[in-house]
């Protein structure tokens, strides 16, 4: 593993299980070159039409505003493309991911570059690469009927073409045993690591 992107989402900072276990993850896994995009810092933006049709437009054929619009995204999947691994340490919010995780999502959704359209459906084009999920949670348990963070993300990566994806969960931390649940998980983080 030489390339690995390390994507976070929480906006608790240092205090995060979710990115202190992805970050002892990317400690183990020892890639030669890391980028880390913290999406907690709310610099992405929420697509709207104007930044949609800049997305969607051939890059030879955008216009100088087009091309302003589209940069953020264009960055992004230039970081997914460059990645052999990609690490996202997630929080569960309300059941589900953090409100910049799903911008992220919108802006690296590309047709053309991220995934195209086949007589059969979509097809992923981000293929060959190992991805993990760090997560957390207060109270809703990974897996469960109450779960829409997991399904939707590992649905959305493989949507990319990215299906190796292995999840480690600190989840119901909040209730009873929550340390040790978290020094459970950091386990498993050296287990999957090894």
């Amino acid at each position: 593993m030489t390339n690995i992107l390390h994507i976070t989402s929480s906006i608790r900072g240092d205090d995060s299980v979710s990115t202190s276990l992805g970050n002892r993850l990317v400690a183990k896994l020892a890639g030669k070159n890391v980028v880390t995009r913290d999406l907690a810092k709310n610099d992405l933006p929420f697509i709207d039409a104007e930044r949609h049709a800049a997305n969607l437009a051939p890059y030879a054929d955008r216009s100088e505003a087009q091309h302003g619009l589209a940069k953020i995204a264009d960055e992004l999947i230039d970081e997914l493309e460059a990645a052999d691994t990609i690490v996202f340490s997630v929080p569960v919010y309300n059941f589900t991911i953090p409100a910049t995780l799903k911008a992220w999502a919108d802006l690296v959704a590309r047709a053309g570059r991220t995934f195209r359209y086949t007589q059969n459906g979509p097809e992923g084009l981000l293929t060959g690469k190992t991805v993990y999920i760090t997560a957390a949670t207060g109270g809703t348990a990974i897996g469960s009927d109450i779960d829409f963070m997991s399904p939707w993300l590992k649905f959305f990566l493989g949507f990319l073409g990215l299906t190796d994806v292995r999840i480690v969960a600190a989840d119901g931390i909040m209730g009873e045993g929550g340390e040790e649940k978290i020094a459970a998980a950091h386990q498993e983080v050296e287990r999957l690591a090894a």
